[in-house]
């Protein structure tokens, strides 16, 4: 199995891309630590699971405080995290002439500061065991932005960059670092808001949830400061 007894750390693991990575790595053997603000569905989805889960529950990665209280909770767990699968983000439009500034701190801060917060918390561990994966979501704007979506495309470039910046400070340390940068993800929660849209040129959570599990993997030591798109069909 590709995650054999690696310990994954999952945030956003109450989101529908977290929870499908979560089955992804569990059903590669996969030690998980499923962290969410959310407690009741991380519950659902840890006895779903079973084998060796834990969840943290209620931690803003916004913060220092909250990234290190997950990280301290998996390590006192498990002795050290071998990955990270971040999936925490938001999605926002608004045109600059309709004061796009305003969202400044919510989509810097749930798309960005989560990211460069939890990565700043995971890497010192890795570092001393001289292993770790990292894998951050990024999105196809931050290659190539569209209307209303300068600050939610600056955001995901940002989270791109300091991926790439985080392999380049730490290859030398065993440590791999990537971004996944899905295209529309197949939810019941975008379903309801384009109706009238293409669904099967969209990307299902689990496809998605591949990719993850690989870049994990000690299969994919060989691949580090990457964003890989998976775009379905769209």
């Amino acid at each position: 199995m590709l995650l054999a007894d690696q310990v994954v750390l999952i945030t956003g693991a109450a989101g529908n891309l977290g929870s499908a990575i979560a089955r992804a790595a569990s059903a590669q053997g996969a030690r998980l630590v499923l962290a969410d603000v959310r407690r009741d569905p991380l519950i659902a989805l840890a006895d779903e699971l079973g084998g060796e889960t834990i969840i943290v529950d209620g931690a803003d990665v916004r913060t220092v405080e909250g990234c290190q209280r997950i990280v301290s909770e998996a390590e006192g767990s498990f002795a050290g995290i071998d990955a990270l699968a971040n999936t925490v983000g938001t999605f926002k439009v608004r045109d600059v002439h309709g004061q796009a500034s305003e969202d400044f701190d919510f989509l810097m801060g749930l798309n960005v500061l989560s990211a460069l917060r939890l990565s700043e918390a995971v890497l010192p561990g890795m570092r001393a065991r001289r292993h770790g994966r990292l894998v951050h979501t990024a999105a196809g704007a931050g290659w190539k932005s569209f209307a209303g979506a300068s600050l939610y495309s600056a955001s995901k470039a940002a989270v791109m960059r300091i991926s790439e910046s985080i392999s380049e400070e730490n290859k030398a340390h065993g440590i791999t670092s990537n971004c996944v940068a899905p295209g529309t993800i197949d939810t019941p929660q975008n379903r309801a808001a384009m109706p009238d849209a293409d669904f099967s040129l969209w990307v299902s959570p689990d496809d998605i949830a591949a990719v993850f599990t690989f870049l994990m993997s000690p299969k994919a030591a060989a691949i580090t400061g990457a964003t890989i798109p998976v775009t379905g069909r769209g």
